[in-house]
């Protein structure tokens, strides 16, 4: 029987998701990979296990999460009665809704019509009464912001979920779903976006300034730009990576590439970090961020990411190396 470690909360670092009343910790374990139904059952588990010890309280799913798509929130499911039971008012548990899950015109997007059975199915699949916060996984160009949002806040009165967020909405767009919300009687706690040493569109955005204003937390999800801020790429293309398997674009891995992620590891190395926990620790610099959304395929691999909250402050030098040596390139995620 799974028993968690007693010094867990001891271990790790909570902030408060903007002017709420949640704190979350600094890293959060996301389930897109590695946890559906084509991975064996048990590493799941030990990740699971190995990320509550660290005093790792926030899950992060979506409704499509796999594959196959549905099959990352049944493992969790099975997960949470077979280590977790017991523990369910220690944990926050988050799905979201949005990309395509199901034929026809009703399988993805943002209608309510889409986001509330996408909700009642992600419930049905982990065993749960509510999650702890559910998204509008994505900005619907063509549905009325205003539906969008009263689905979420007619999610939360159903008692489905206790928390609202969005992810990858613009400033612009958080600003406007901010202020339905608000008129709604139900405050946008967090907002979810891409952001990395290599995708700084919320710098650009100034995404952070918006969220304070607005009260909302941030919690940024690719922070090791899909694994390329690790050693994983700094030589070669390994086996069995993401590259390697077509999960990311291999031939953007070139010698520049690699020379820029050479220099990084460097300024990583000088600070006494691996590369990863710098991209953990970049992205939480700036105290308005909630959290760091990590994936892993190896326990270890989580260890190395909570070891980056030791240092979470860079100097004006190493920023600017940092400036100098980052690149965007989007499908690195």
């Amino acid at each position: 029987m799974y028993r968690p470690a007693a010094d867990r909360y001891d271990r790790m670092t909570y902030r408060r998701s903007g002017r709420s009343g949640l704190k979350l910790p600094a890293i959060t374990l996301g389930l897109w990979h590695n946890f559906g139904g084509d991975r064996p059952y048990e590493v799941a588990r030990t990740l699971c296990r190995t990320a509550f010890d660290l005093g790792i309280t926030h899950f992060d799913l979506a409704n499509n999460y796999g594959p196959p798509p549905g099959s990352a929130e049944e493992t969790f499911g099975r997960i949470l009665k077979d280590d977790f039971a017991g523990l369910r008012d220690e944990l926050i548990i988050s799905s979201k809704a949005g990309y395509h899950m199901w034929d026809g015109p009703y399988g993805e997007w943002g209608s309510r019509k889409y986001l509330i059975a996408s909700c009642d199915q992600s419930l049905k699949r982990m065993g749960l009464d509510y999650v702890d916060i559910f998204y509008s996984h994505r900005f619907d160009p063509e549905t009325p912001l205003e539906e969008t949002m009263g689905a979420l806040d007619a999610i939360v009165r159903a008692g489905k979920a206790l928390y609202v967020g969005i992810s990858s909405y613009t400033s612009e767009q958080t600003a406007r779903a901010a202020a339905i919300l608000r008129d709604l009687g139900t405050p946008c706690l967090i907002h979810q976006p891409r952001y990395s040493i290599l995708a700084r569109w919320t710098e650009k955005d100034r995404l952070l300034d918006r969220l304070e204003a607005e009260g909302m937390g941030c919690i940024s999800f690719s922070p090791l730009a899909q694994g390329m801020l690790t050693s994983k790429y700094l030589s070669t293309i390994p086996e069995g990576s993401r590259a390697a398997s077509g999960k990311l674009d291999g031939g953007l891995i070139d010698a520049e590439a690699r020379q820029q992620l050479a220099g990084l590891n460097e300024v990583a190395a000088a600070r006494g970090q691996s590369l990863a926990q710098m991209a953990v620790a970049y992205v939480l610099r700036d105290p308005r961020m909630t959290s760091a959304l990590v994936g892993a395929s190896r326990p270890e691999q989580i260890v190395d990411s909570v070891g980056a909250l030791s240092n979470v402050s860079f100097s004006a030098e190493e920023l600017a190396r940092i400036d100098k040596l980052a690149f965007e390139a989007k499908d690195w995620g």
